[in-house]
């Protein structure tokens, strides 16, 4: 049985740029749709003579804004993707959305072009809360746009965004206990972080506003994993909650350090224990599809060591832990090489890890201070460049 692979899209335009988004997301007054379908298109073939024979387990169109794509260039990559690769029978195939009226108009199309889930960007059901995060959608807007792609789409994901400024507990908690009542089986909850080089660092530094202090997100987060797990909705990762048994396939390819290819403006990869990025700026993007037949604007081999601190690093975010023996499968690094022994004796004494055999899991206790366990427990260390 072949190597799980997964391929993420990534569509880098949007109408605005949110204040607190750091991610790759470009503003044009007009984009040339055939230029951009030939060019993910020559992207995504140069990817696949490098990894055929190998099913895709789920496809990611991310962004910018991927809904602003025609539904017939989201068809035509999808229809492409499994002409290269092929699938597995239960791929998932998601895509993010805005809730607008605009973008819910598509959502028939782009469940007949083959997605057959979505991620909607609510962030917030307060609408002075949705002009703070520079949100151009309304409440009534996304609940039905929501409402519409619960109609298309078997399963849906919502976004919102919590420990706002001056948000009280109470508030958070009638917004989530409403979110939860619309029956989705996953949501994104992100407690608000101020990016480097956004607007909303600017605003910070310029004293517009104070963001949540540690002590008030932690209630926050504390309340998040009470009222999603009575929901039936527990945490399978920080920040991801899901019914047992609809969990983002997808993400899950990352946190599990499985092989993904990602195409698209700025797009990261890993593949053939390489790592790989796209030129960021889509001119640049399109300059080198022209140039060279793709857009990898970076590949480094990772050895070893790379992978095992990446892999622990990302697996340990996951609430069912990291297999050591699976990783020194992958690695070739011995169980006991991976992990500092006394530490993480010493840390699960505290009740912020369990190990069981070769199961390292951080506690619903550690997972709020993940960023500091992790540098007292990864022992590997990546090996200096030749």
């Amino acid at each position: 049985m072949s190597e799980p692979l997964a391929l993420y899209i990534h569509w880098p335009f949007c109408v605005s740029k949110c204040p607190y988004c750091d991610f790759n997301s470009h503003v044009r007054e007009s984009v040339d749709q055939d230029a951009w379908r030939a060019a993910l298109l020559q992207d995504m073939a140069h990817e696949a003579g490098l990894t055929k024979g190998r099913p895709l387990t789920s496809i990611f169109f991310g962004g910018g804004t991927p809904s602003l794509m025609p539904p017939a260039t989201v068809a035509a990559l999808i229809d492409a993707a499994h002409a290269h690769w092929g699938f597995a029978d239960d791929i998932e195939i998601t895509l993010e959305a805005n809730p607008s009226s605009v973008e819910a108009a598509r959502f028939a199309d782009l469940a007949q072009a083959g997605v057959n889930r979505v991620s909607l960007g609510l962030q917030s059901l307060d609408d002075a809360a949705l002009s703070f995060l520079g949100r151009a959608h309304s409440v009534a807007e996304s609940l039905d746009a929501l409402a519409v792609a619960q109609r298309y789409f078997a399963r849906v994901n919502i976004d919102l965004i919590y420990a706002r400024p001056d948000q009280t507990a109470e508030q958070w908690e009638d917004e989530l206990r409403r979110a939860l009542s619309f029956g989705t089986d996953h949501m994104s909850l992100y407690q608000l972080t101020i990016e480097r080089g956004t607007r909303f660092e600017t605003m910070v530094r310029t004293g517009q506003f104070v963001p949540a202090d540690n002590d008030d997100a932690a209630t926050l987060y504390d309340m998040t994993q009470s009222l999603t797990n009575s929901a039936g909705l527990p945490a399978y990762e920080i920040s991801n909650h899901a019914r047992p048994g609809s969990e983002s396939r997808h993400n899950l390819s990352y946190w599990r350090y499985d092989d993904y290819i990602g195409i698209g403006p700025g797009a990261h990869g890993r593949r053939l224990n390489n790592a790989t990025q796209r030129h960021k700026k889509p001119e640049n993007f399109l300059s080198a599809i022209a140039r060279n037949g793709h857009a990898i604007a970076g590949e480094d081999l990772l050895d070893p060591p790379s992978r095992a601190t990446e892999a622990l690093l990302m697996g340990l975010r996951l609430a069912e832990g990291i297999c050591l023996h699976r990783l020194s499968r992958k690695t070739g690094i011995a169980p006991e090489a991976l992990l500092d022994a006394d530490a993480v004796e010493r840390i699960a004494s505290l009740g912020l890890l369990q190990h069981n055999g070769s199961q390292i899991v951080v506690t619903a206790k550690g997972m709020p201070l993940l960023d500091a366990i992790l540098p007292e427990i990864v022992a590997v260390e990546a090996e200096p460049s030749a």
